[in-house]
């Protein structure tokens, strides 16, 4: 990478970082710049201290591509701002002596408990929407920024869930949440969060025409940067870009398929949202450095932001799998056409890390896609040189495999949060990380995996109805989303391979 190129870059991508996280969190915007600008500086340190000719070693360039992302959302999530505060209680227009000590009664505040975010007469009506034959109200426990409603569930989730938010909606209005989850215990319960939006003219109509106008650009950048990031794979130069700027057309072969499949998937996602009134930004695509010397995918995907709480698992199920399984209609044609152009070549000119020389191996699905598109020609011996439509069939999957791994906010953990639970959920991702990492000692492979998980929380937000369960058609769905990525992480099994010839 040139060094004029990263003083360009490095504007642009303060500004996008700057635009990303501002009002979210308290982490310092220089900070989170810094960490994700860090790939381009060590990748561009690298090819001054030993020339552009050296290529890069696999721990220079897969490292800081897999975690500067991760960290970088680490530090956001950490600094995250809450924003949800307890709504004011009613009070008397304040008398003069009341307005002269508020510095006195504001310093007390701070050593004593928050007030009730209800009063009585309120806690009263509170009380009226949970009938006893829907759900025993025993006890209402008053939090800081939520009201915990607890007792005897006594009919189904979903009904107990409908008939007491109907009910709470006609008494309070849009002025709380109201959220069903289940105790460590297994003990359902109710909770009445603030809604921190209540009854406030949404912005979003003002912000409408700037929005649209930030993903376009998002997306143009991006579209910029994977088509120079598509020139390299035929192992042009970056002076001859420079003295040829018409060389650029070779990189779209790579560039629009790829766009196409990250904007199938965020799409899917955003469109499934909108039908279950989620409200959520349209999709950011995330520019990435390209490397004209040395091979870079030249996106870090694209990201959907939700601006209100999903409203049940089958709405958080119908979200994940939706948009992680629709590239897949892509995907799949554009590996087997890209893989059709694409040469054969001996094994060991595959074997080092070089997504343009592949070893098709290392995936099952991807074995078997090879061997349709290839035939005879793809033997044990042999890898395969990817053409760009290839390459950016390969890099979809890839992606759509990080997404359907089950951990914490990715497609996969909210899947299994969906299925099988909050609970089980944790356990489920816990159990995955341990698995990836005995394989990561068995073989080096699983090591991009490995670090993946361990770097993305467990912990995935619930629905504001989180106990009514899925029924089996999505539970069916799910398991097959599950094996799906199973056979896109596994590699080609020995047995299979000397079947297949491969």
């Amino acid at each position: 990478m040139k060094l004029w190129f990263l003083v360009i870059l490095a504007p642009i991508a303060y500004f996008i970082v700057d635009r990303s996280i501002k009002g979210k969190t308290n982490t310092p915007v220089w900070l989170c710049w810094l960490v994700i600008m860090m790939p381009s500086f060590i990748w561009t340190a690298w090819s001054y201290a030993f020339g552009e000719e050296q290529p890069l070693p696999l721990p220079v360039y897969l490292f800081p591509l897999i975690c500067c992302p991760l960290l970088y959302g680490w530090l956001v999530q950490r600094g995250r701002i809450d924003k949800i505060d307890p709504p004011p209680t009613p009070n008397p227009t304040p008398t003069p002596k009341e307005e002269e000590a508020k510095p006195v009664l504001t310093e007390a505040m701070v050593k004593t408990p928050p007030p009730c975010p209800i009063n009585s007469q309120e806690e009263k009506t509170l009380r009226n929407c949970f009938p006893w034959n829907i759900y025993y109200l025993q006890n209402i426990d008053y939090r800081a920024q939520a009201i915990f409603c607890r007792g005897k569930l006594k009919t189904i989730p979903e009904k107990a869930y409908d008939e007491i938010k109907d009910n709470v909606e006609q008494a309070f209005g849009d002025r709380f949440f109201l959220i069903f989850q289940e105790s460590f215990k297994g003990k359902p319960f109710f909770a009445l969060v603030p809604n921190p939006e209540a009854k406030a003219e949404s912005p979003e109509k003002l912000q409408t025409d700037s929005r649209i106008a930030f993903a376009v650009s998002m997306f143009l950048i991006t579209l910029l940067t994977t088509t120079v990031a598509g020139v390299s794979i035929d192992g042009t130069l970056f002076e001859e870009l420079l003295s040829n700027p018409g060389l650029i057309v070779q990189g779209l072969p790579y560039s629009l398929p790829l766009l196409l499949i990250i904007a199938l998937q965020k799409f899917s996602h955003y469109f499934v949202a909108v039908y279950y009134k989620i409200r959520t930004t349209l999709p950011y695509f995330i520019p990435f450095p390209f490397l004209l010397d040395s091979f870079s995918l030249g996106t870090l995907g694209a990201i959907i932001q939700r601006r209100a709480p999903i409203p049940h698992r089958k709405a958080l199920f119908d979200t994940a799998i939706v948009g992680s399984l629709s590239g897949l209609v892509i995907i799949i044609p554009v590996l087997i056409w890209g893989l059709s152009l694409s040469e054969v070549v001996p094994l060991e000119e595959s074997s080092a890390f070089n997504i343009q020389a592949q070893n098709p191996r290392l995936s099952f699905l991807l074995s078997l896609i090879s061997k349709l598109a290839l035939g005879s020609a793809l033997t044990v011996d042999m890898g395969i040189q990817l053409h760009p439509l290839a390459t950016a069939g390969c890099v979809g999957l890839f992606i759509t495999a990080i997404n359907l791994m089950p951990i914490g906010q990715l497609d996969g953990g909210h899947i299994i949060h969906a299925v099988f639970g909050q609970k089980m959920a944790i356990a489920v991702g816990q159990i995955t990380r341990i698995l990836a990492l005995l394989f990561a000692l068995i073989h080096p492979y699983f090591w991009v995996w490995t670090i993946i998980m361990w770097l993305i929380p467990l912990v995935d937000q619930p629905a504001l109805n989180d106990v009514t369960e899925l029924d089996n058609k999505r539970d069916i769905a799910g398991l097959f989303a599950i094996a799906l990525l199973i056979i896109i992480v596994l590699p080609l099994p020995e047995a299979i391979g000397s079947w297949l010839n491969i």
